[in-house]
C-alpha cells in the first residue's frame, strides 16, 4: 500500500467526517422543524460561527432534526470507512458517501473534501508507471523531500480554518473576516492539491526502491538415472 496516499486519505478523510459531524449537530440542534428552504445555515444566530457564515448546508430532507441525525450518522461511517485498513473499493464507497452527506445537511465544504479524498483513496494501490518513467529524477526527489512539510503546511491550514478561525474571533476579534477565511481557504485546498500530488511522488520512488525477489540459491537436485 502506498503510504503516504494513505496518510492523505486518513488525514483529510477525518477532517472531512469531523466537519460533517459538526454540521449535522447544528441541525439537530434546530429541532423537530421544517427549514424555510432547501439551503440553510447549520448555525443560525451563533456568534460563534458567524465568521462562517453560520456553516451553509442543504437537505433534501424537509425536517431539521431527521437532516442532523443523518448527516451525522454519514459521516461516522465516512470516518469508519477512511480509519479502516482500505481495500480496492474504498474509492467508490467514499464517493457514494460524499454525494449522500452533501444533501444530507452535512454542509459544502466536507463533501466537497470527501470528494478529493476519495479520488484519492483510489490510488491506494496504484503502482505509478508513469510517475517513475516520465517524471524527472531531480524533481521527484524535491516533491519527496518536500512531502512532510507539505503535509504538515496544509493540516496547518486547515485546522486555521476549522476550529482556529472560530476560536481566534471569539477571544481576539478578526478584523477583515473574509479575507482571513478565503485566505485559509485557498491555502487548505492549495496545500491539500500539492500535499496529495507529492504524495503520489514519494509512493512512486518508494516502489522503485523495492528489493527485487531474492533469488533461489538452493541447489537443484539432478534427476535419478
Amino acid at each position: 500500500m502506498n503510504k503516504a496516499t494513505r496518510a492523505a486519505v486518513s488525514t483529510y478523510g477525518a477532517l472531512t467526517g469531523i466537519m460533517g459531524i459538526e454540521h449535522g449537530l447544528g441541525a439537530v440542534l434546530q429541532g423537530n422543524t421544517a427549514p424555510a428552504a432547501m439551503v440553510f445555515s447549520s448555525w443560525p444566530g451563533s456568534e460563534l460561527f458567524e465568521i462562517l457564515n453560520g456553516e451553509p448546508a442543504m437537505s433534501t430532507i424537509p425536517n431539521f432534526l431527521v437532516t442532523g441525525i443523518l448527516a451525522i450518522l454519514l459521516s461516522l461511517i465516512f470516518l469508519w470507512v477512511v480509519l479502516r485498513v482500505p481495500g480496492r473499493h474504498t474509492g467508490l464507497y467514499l464517493a457514494l458517501l460524499s454525494a449522500a452527506m452533501l444533501v444530507a445537511g452535512a454542509g459544502f465544504g466536507p463533501p466537497l473534501i470527501g470528494f478529493i479524498v476519495a479520488a484519492t483513496a483510489s490510488r491506494l494501490h496504484a503502482p505509478f508507471p508513469w510517475l517513475r518513467a516520465h517524471l524527472p529524477a531531480g524533481v521527484g526527489r524535491v516533491l519527496s523531500v518536500a512531502w512532510p512539510w507539505l503535509y504538515a503546511g496544509s493540516l496547518i491550514a486547515w485546522l486555521g480554518l476549522f476550529p482556529g478561525t472560530i476560536l481566534l474571533d471569539h477571544f481576539v476579534g478578526i478584523a477583515d473576516p473574509e479575507l482571513v477565511v478565503f485566505g485559509l481557504i485557498g491555502s487548505a485546498f492549495g496545500l491539500m492539491f500539492l500535499t496529495i500530488g507529492a504524495g503520489f511522488v514519494r509512493d512512486a520512488q518508494q516502489r522503485g526502491k523495492a528489493p527485487a525477489p531474492a533469488a533461489n540459491w538452493l541447489p537443484v537436485p539432478s534427476p535419478r538415472r
